[in-house]
């Protein structure tokens, strides 16, 4: 039996489809919190996306910026997914940029040879949170 493609979804199931969250409760959480933006709004996990909607979604320290191509609500393969979605050559930039900082930064606790003291633990937390 040949099922006719899908005009629009809820973009929490798409997310989720789309492989960008594990659970479809976690992209559904992502959405309430205002870490996925529809077309620059803030939208419920229940909204519908459609062909064509931008998708700015914040993840895991990393920002992608994704234009909808195609529209499934069942949970495929990663090469199905990577179908669903177009990232914007901005968007692929930047992320390229924050992987080339992130390479070249040195990890703070690098530098000890054992267990850090009170004292260095305070300086860590110091400067991770700058």
């Amino acid at each position: 039996m040949p099922t006719t493609p899908l005009l629009t979804t809820r973009i929490d199931k798409w997310l989720w489809a789309a492989r960008f969250f594990k659970t479809r409760s976690l992209a559904s959480n992502a959405v309430e919190l205002g870490r996925v933006l529809q077309n620059e709004l803030r939208v419920k996990p229940a909204h519908a996306v459609k062909v064509g909607d931008l998708l700015e979604i914040h993840h895991a320290d990393q920002i992608w910026q994704v234009e909808i191509v195609k529209i499934i609500d069942v949970r495929g393969s990663a090469s199905i997914a990577q179908t669903m979605y177009g990232e914007t050559a901005e968007s692929i930039a930047k992320r390229q940029h924050k992987a080339e900082l992130r390479r070249f930064q040195t990890e703070p606790a690098a530098q000890l040879q054992q267990r850090p003291t009170k004292r260095q633990r305070r300086q860590l937390n110091h400067i991770l949170i700058e």
